[in-house]
């Protein structure tokens, strides 16, 4: 691999780092909140454009509605209600969705926290400390995220934590992505996920359910245009207004694994997405119409494939599985590839 250094900027009151690889792709970093703020890659004519969805400045970051690029924690996704029990104790955690659930860390998650930077070979190492009662979960957390940037297009994000208490932890990226730089919205983009089974949701976007993706709008076994997706007349994208909905990945867990490919016949660029986790959400920006971002943005202007444990798991059969106790490592990891299909 080609060693570039790492660049940093001041960019407002927070800093920006950027990582460099041999086909010029570019990614930019802020310290709040470990957010992927940018990343710069090549269409396969050669001309670079920005592949992400973000604010035009950092001032947007610091209330961030939409997570644009942040480090969600120390739960992503939702909990029913904000309240689970761990070791016959109950605990009741910030309720920031519509003031009934529990959404992607509460009201000061770390996607709104400024992380402690070091590099560390060719890569950086975010790093935060989450205490004891912050958003209502017991433990202090001690979280890193090393982010690494390969020749072969591979931006690839390890996870590590450990708590001195027993916690839940489901930690991921939010990146929104589209593959035409902005050009046009995310309908020509062919998905494929490897999944045979979705989680249903309620009306509060909660899962209720584990169900067969098989015929039906859920079904990206083979690649299949995420538009064309969009217009099917099922019950479950008129509740979400899209997709946004985690996938029981195939696989198993801890094994580094592909799980998802997305392409854009206009650019050529594809997408792959690697994991060790067991599920995978996957979101069409159903409720982008409107977000002031780097340009006014519509509903389906970006996608997100966020891995991590499954929704509410706290409050469900695998509870435990979701459970950081002292004396453990929580480590999880994803990537994502950047490529180009001639």
């Amino acid at each position: 691999m080609t060693s570039y250094p790492v660049t940093t900027q001041d960019w407002g009151n927070y800093r920006l780092f950027q990582l460099r690889n041999a086909q010029d792709m570019r990614v930019l970093i802020s310290d709040l909140g470990a957010t992927l703020v940018s990343w710069h890659a090549p269409d396969r004519s050669g001309r670079l454009a920005d592949i992400l969805l973000g604010h035009a400045g950092p001032e947007g970051y610091e209330n961030n509605g939409p997570y644009f690029g942040s480090q969600v924690g120390r739960w992503a996704n939702r909990i029913r209600d904000g309240r689970f029990t761990l070791d016959g104790v109950p605990y009741q955690v910030d309720r920031n969705q519509g003031g009934q659930h529990h959404l992607h860390g509460g009201h000061a998650g770390f996607h709104q926290q400024v992380w402690a930077v070091a590099a560390s070979d060719g890569g950086l190492v975010f790093s935060l400390q989450s205490a004891e009662g912050e958003a209502g979960f017991p433990g202090t957390l001690r979280v890193e995220v090393r982010y690494s940037l390969d020749d072969d297009g591979t931006l690839r994000m390890d996870y590590q934590a450990v708590s001195d208490a027993p916690t839940p932890i489901s930690l991921t990226a939010h990146p929104y992505f589209n593959l035409n730089g902005g050009e046009a919205d995310i309908g020509d983009h062919l998905l494929q996920i490897a999944a045979d089974q979705y989680l249903q949701v309620d009306e509060s976007l909660i899962p209720v359910a584990r169900c067969a993706v098989a015929g039906s709008a859920f079904d990206f076994l083979q690649p299949a245009p995420i538009g064309a997706r969009l217009a099917w007349p099922d019950g479950q994208l008129a509740i979400a207004g899209g997709f946004d909905h985690c996938y029981c990945l195939n696989g198993g867990t801890q094994a580094l694994r592909p799980v998802a490919e997305v392409y854009d016949p206009t650019s050529g660029r594809e997408l792959r997405v690697s994991t060790t986790e067991p599920g995978l959400q996957f979101y069409s920006g159903n409720f982008l119409d409107g977000a002031e971002g780097r340009r006014r943005y519509r509903a389906h202007d970006g996608f997100c494939l966020e891995a991590q444990r499954y929704p509410d798991q706290v409050n469900g059969p695998d509870a435990e599985a979701a459970i950081l106790r002292p004396g453990q490592r929580y480590q999880q990891t994803t990537c994502y590839r950047l490529g180009v299909r001639r």
